[in-house]
């Protein structure tokens, strides 16, 4: 009972769960509130999968044969994923609760820390984290909320005023960025080979050692990359509305969904090796933020804003066709 709970709560608790919700809410409910949420989780991501390389910490299970491991996970411990990826979500969205309603805002920090406590304990129930791990994640996901959410408001203006290949050309180089650490992370292991008894283990588990590579790296850069770039592209066409009726907003999932089904198959026949991987996840992002918002204006799915032509320095007006 405990152990499917747990297993429950630490679905929930994934990254590939929030990232799916902050995009229904960039296409359906509130356009910059899932934009900010999904950049700063896809960072956050990008920044977990460089740290489990650089320490390489095996997981509980992999070396304490009296850990049950609940999932086969074939990637290193430290820091948990999880953690810090419940502390980001569940910490932003707490943090979108109105100033001037302290009831509300104390309410949704206290169910945040409920989530985010249950979610890094699942991790140890389920044999995949040590508490250290989890810990870790925790602290590295405060930091990185604090840190965004702080940096945010001086870094957008900044990156708006830049051309529009300036700013692609940045969001590039931001990301390929952190896949070269994640690549000098895979080198400094060297000849690195798995342990029998964690390979072992993660057999026992339902899994398979596979070599070490950047290859998780470089798609979690890939995707950051492609939030960016899509983000960049979307606003200079004049910005993405998610607002209309609620029939209209209701009929964009299934329309995009059909998107991100059909590129996350490509990325699936592109492969895992680390050029790949960053162009099969740029693709799935782009779609998700330019592509998704283009077919909905396309089919009357959204308003369309049009920004009219100014001078640069001067306020832009917008009119909605």
């Amino acid at each position: 009972m405990l152990t499917d709970f747990m297993e429950a709560v630490s679905f929930i608790g994934s990254g590939g769960v929030y990232l799916s919700l902050l995009v229904l809410v960039y296409w359906c409910a509130d356009s910059r509130w899932g934009a900010r949420g999904a950049v700063l989780l896809a960072a956050g991501s990008v920044l977990n999968t460089v740290l489990k390389l650089f320490f390489h910490e095996p997981r509980p299970f992999w070396t304490d044969a009296s850990v049950t491991g609940h999932e086969p996970r074939d990637s290193f411990g430290m820091p948990s994923g999880h953690a810090q990826s419940a502390a980001v979500f569940c910490g932003f969205a707490a943090a979108q609760a109105p100033a001037g309603r302290p009831a509300l805002r104390r309410a949704a920090w206290a169910v945040a820390l409920v989530m985010i406590g249950l979610i890094g304990a699942s991790r140890v129930v389920l044999g995949v984290h040590s508490t250290a791990q989890v810990v870790a994640g925790f602290a590295i996901g405060a930091v990185l909320l604090a840190v965004g959410l702080h940096l945010e408001p001086l870094v957008v203006p900044w990156w708006t005023r830049r051309p529009l290949p300036a700013q692609l050309g940045l969001a590039l180089g931001v990301s390929l960025a952190l896949a070269g650490l994640g690549w000098a992370a895979v080198e400094a292991l060297g000849g690195w080979q798995w342990p029998a008894p964690w390979a072992h283990a993660i057999a026992a588990a339902g899994g398979r050692a596979e070599p070490v590579t950047a290859g998780d790296c470089a798609a979690a850069a890939g995707g950051l990359f492609g939030l960016l770039a899509g983000l960049t592209w979307t606003a200079h066409r004049g910005g993405y509305d998610a607002s209309g009726r609620l029939w209209r907003r209701l009929a964009r999932v299934p329309v995009g969904a059909a998107g991100v089904s059909a590129f996350y198959t490509l990325g699936l026949f592109l492969g895992t090796q680390p050029v790949q991987a960053f162009a099969g996840q740029a693709l799935l992002a782009l779609w998700a933020t330019a592509g998704a918002p283009e077919a909905f204006w396309r089919l009357g799915l959204a308003a369309h804003p049009t920004r009219a032509v100014t001078r640069a320095g001067e306020e832009r007006a917008e009119v909605r066709q």
